[in-house]
This record gives C-alpha cells, sequence and structure tokens, in this order.
C-alpha cells in the first residue's frame, strides 16, 4: 500500500555524494520537520528544468517557515546525483540523495516502471516530514507530472 499521511518513513539508507556516505532519513527526522521530493530521474528535462529549480529558489523561504531541511530523491546513483547537485547549484538549500536499488521508493509503495529510464524509477512526489512521520504527501496522479508537487505546491 503507498505511502500515506501519518506513516512513518522506512528506515532505509541512501546514498550522498559517494556509495560510502549513508544518509537515513528515518533517523535524520528525528526531531525536525524537513521536505522530502523525489523525481523519476536526474538530469531529465522536468526535473532539471522545473522540479529541483523550484526548490532551490524556494529553500531560503522554506526554511523560514520551519523547515529543516529539504531533499531530492531520485533513483540514480551517488555519482550521478552529486554531478546534478553541482550542475544545479544545490549546496546549501536542497540536498541530493541516491536510492540506487530504489529500496527506499519501493519501501514508500512509490515506484513506477519507464522502461526509457532504466525501468524501476521513482513516483514524482513531495512530502512533509514532521519528527519522522509523514504530515503532507502531494503524489502526481500520473506519477510523473509536474503539478501538485512542485515547491509553489508544497503543503507544510
Amino acid at each position: 500500500m503507498p505511502a500515506k499521511v501519518g506513516d512513518s518513513l522506512p528506515n532505509v539508507d541512501l546514498f550522498e555524494d559517494l556509495p560510502t556516505n549513508k544518509v537515513n532519513l528515518a533517523q535524520l527526522a528525528a526531531g525536525k520537520k524537513i521536505i522530502i521530493f523525489a523525481v523519476p530521474g536526474a538530469f531529465t528535462p522536468g526535473c532539471s528544468k522545473t522540479h529541483l529549480p523550484g526548490y532551490v529558489q524556494k529553500a531560503e523561504e522554506l526554511k523560514g517557515q520551519g523547515i529543516s531541511e529539504i531533499f531530492c530523491v531520485s533513483v540514480n546513483d551517488p555519482f550521478v546525483m552529486a554531478a546534478w547537485a553541482k550542475d544545479q547549484k544545490t549546496t546549501g538549500k536542497v540536498r541530493l540523495l541516491a536510492d540506487p536499488s530504489a529500496a527506499f521508493t519501493k519501501a514508500l509503495d512509490l515506484t513506477v516502471d519507464i522502461a526509457p529510464l532504466g525501468g524501476t524509477r521513482s513516483k514524482r512526489y513531495s512530502m512533509v516530514v514532521d519528527n519522522g512521520k509523514i504530515t503532507s504527501l502531494q503524489v502526481e496522479p500520473d506519477g510523473t507530472g509536474l503539478t501538485c508537487s512542485l515547491a509553489n505546491a508544497i503543503k507544510l
């Protein structure tokens, strides 16, 4: 069953920059209010031109409204996500996390099969997590569109 408001984040390791740098959002979210949004793939047009840039642009405003950190998750390897972070100038604004085997995405039951992108990917979504619990969740109706999961639509 797909993740829903009230659920706890899964206890799954993601990776930031390198395969040796594990990040566990369930542990990191303890005592904090964070935003997690997911994209089908790094460097893809909608993700690079609209979705990620929106959160980068609004990061300061969102953090001013009580958000501790903002995370972007994608079913990619850590090296691709690190290169995308550099390309999109996300430092200090949005942390990009790799979910190489889709373990986090599968635990949330938010996968989508997109053959041209390599098969199993993440549906496009955004969520607010307060102390490890999902308090707001917007999943794109078709899994990949650019409407309800954008930075200007986040429900804090």
